[in-house]
């Protein structure tokens, strides 16, 4: 997992050409504008999701982990905490559903970070994150999640 702002994010080029057309894509568009939805940027290889809901408690929410893609998730606006672990021998409590890529895990997070507008967190196939948790009180949020393909 990185946690960062995307003023840093030319220190994370190094990870590859599809995150430096993630960063490019995040610091280029007008992510306030845009819409829910599902936007491509590299065909399936980087795509954009952008999702706005309120955050709520923990108890509503389980850790998940994909196998195909890694996320890029960037805080439009609003603040949230997100629940990570690192991806062990933890049982998966929802099995891995391929056409979706995720799994769930009931296990509580071993530690939390708060993303707020403006940051990034990227969340690699062998970390637990669970996302669009409330600080204090829930709160709308506007979040985009950059998807870059593993394998592809």
């Amino acid at each position: 997992m990185i946690l960062d702002t995307l003023q840093n994010a030319h220190l994370y080029y190094r990870l590859g050409v599809k995150f430096i057309k993630a960063f490019e894509y995040l610091a280029q568009t007008d992510l306030a504008g845009l819409e829910k939805g599902k936007y491509e940027i590299d065909g399936s290889n980087i795509f954009a999701i952008v999702n706005e809901y309120d955050t709520v408690d923990t108890s509503t929410e389980q850790m998940e982990a994909h196998k195909k893609y890694i996320d890029i998730q960037y805080m439009v606006s609003g603040s949230e905490l997100i629940g990570h672990d690192f991806l062990r021998e933890q049982v998966p409590s929802k099995a891995y559903d391929e056409t979706a890529d995720y799994q769930l895990f009931a296990e509580h997070p071993m530690f939390f970070s708060r993303l707020e507008k403006g940051m990034f967190a990227i969340f690699f196939p062998t970390d637990l994150h669970m996302p669009n948790i409330k600080v204090s009180t829930p709160m709308p949020v506007k979040k985009v999640v950059i998807k870059i393909a593993v394998n592809l």
